[in-house]
């Protein structure tokens, strides 16, 4: 009858150590069953499980590993397996997989022991724990991203109350953290789409238009009320756009021209257009603000609302139909449609209360830098980084990124 034994194996790594152990099992006609490695700092934890035939014998097998392992100054453990904890094991493996995500500006053991205990709670088992961001420097106080992914395995009893858990620590640490099916799509999303105002930008244009209509409070206080879900969108919308009445076209350039960026936004859309995505602005903003933004990213897809402007005044109205929340997510599924791909392919990214439909719509829907309304309701938020971490939800290390960028 074949034996099972499990071999652990650590030490300083070189080149070369598991073609030497395998090799060495090649010779009596070893089976893998399981095998896994990771290294951190040059220094190597290797496992692996294997089925050694009834004709070979386990003593041959193990007396030549140790004597190679022991040359090679390698610490080695060898652990008989039953067949039966190999069953119960391998049918263990079948349950659900999931991945934690745990995103800060710097990794502190804090986190990770509070992240852990609430997948162990909702009997959850870690099988595997990865940095994909890069290594913190010694010499530098700057973190900017700081991204440790956790896989997870089993079937936890209350989804909701285990999101809720992670949300609360992370607001009680100031981290974010994400939890997801670890499933075919989150590594193969191809469409982005994102809202405008407060999301690829740090401001409401709407606001800035008040501004210089000399209605900035009035405007932002209606503004503050629709994003948090006190106000009908389409009521709160018209309210503003009759205060804008009579502003000079002229105006507009210049708003335009100091519109800043979100923190992250460029790195993320130039990562994602050199691995091929697609990209969309879907805003309930103004399209002259959304095209300028197209231009300077590289946007695919554009829709907004479109400004009246009759004699090189602001009419206080819009042409054609009014980009709401309804309206974004209907938008959402025409571009899936028309690239081909399915919804669960599809990342939406907003803040307000009107951007909720569209992230229900995607496969992967991230409130960023949200209202607590939205953020409650969505199930991703980012609140203490920038745009770009979106990058890990959907599996990248820096090493991706960095490719991305030379490209």
């Amino acid at each position: 009858m074949s034996e099972l034994v499990l071999i652990n194996v650590s030490g300083r790594d070189k080149p070369g150590l598991t073609s030497e152990i395998t090799g060495i099992m090649g010779q009596y006609d070893v089976r893998i069953l399981d095998i896994g490695q990771a290294v951190i700092h040059d220094h190597l934890t290797w496992g692996i499980l294997i089925e050694i035939p009834d004709e070979s014998k386990s003593s041959p097998v193990i007396r030549d590993l140790l004597f190679r392992l022991h040359a090679l100054d390698l610490q080695v453990r060898f652990a008989p397996i039953t067949i039966e904890e190999y069953q119960q094991w391998a049918e263990g493996r079948n349950r659900a997989c999931y991945i934690v995500t745990l995103l800060s500006r710097d990794i502190k053991a804090e986190q990770i022991a509070r992240v852990s205990a609430i997948t162990a709670r909702h009997g959850l088992n870690i099988d595997n724990i990865s940095r994909l961001s890069a290594r913190p420097s010694l010499n530098s106080s700057e973190n900017r991203i700081a991204c440790v992914e956790f896989s997870v395995r089993g079937t936890p009893s209350d989804l909701e109350q285990l999101r809720s858990d992670f949300l609360h620590i992370a607001g009680e640490m100031n981290v974010d953290i994400a939890f997801q099916e670890d499933s075919i799509f989150r590594r193969n999303r191809r469409l982005v789409v994102f809202d405008m105002d407060s999301t690829l930008i740090d401001a409401e244009v709407i606001d800035e238009l008040a501004l210089e209509a000399g209605v900035g409070a009035q405007v932002a206080e209606i503004t503050e009320r629709a994003m948090q879900g006190e106000l009908d969108f389409g009521q709160s919308f018209a309210e503003r756009l009759a205060l804008l009445q009579g502003l000079d076209e002229s105006v507009l350039e210049g708003i335009a021209a100091r519109l800043n960026l979100t923190e992250g936004a460029e790195h993320l859309i130039l990562s994602l257009k050199s691995l091929g995505y697609r990209t969309a602005i879907l805003s309930g903003g103004f399209t002259y603000f959304a095209r300028h933004l197209q231009k300077k990213l590289g946007i695919d897809y554009v829709y907004a609302n479109e400004l009246e402007v009759e004699n090189g005044k602001v009419t206080g109205k819009v042409s054609g139909q009014i980009v709401d929340g309804k309206r974004k997510a209907e938008l959402l599924q025409e571009i899936a449609e028309r690239e081909h791909i399915s919804r669960e392919q599809v990342i939406a990214v907003g803040d307000g209360a009107n951007d909720l439909p569209m992230l229900s719509q995607a496969g992967l829907g991230v409130a960023f830098r949200a209202k607590p309304l939205v953020k409650e309701s969505a199930r991703h938020s980012i609140s203490t980084l920038g745009l770009d971490a979106i990058l890990y939800l959907i599996g990248f290390r820096e090493s991706d990124s960095l490719q991305a960028r030379e490209r």
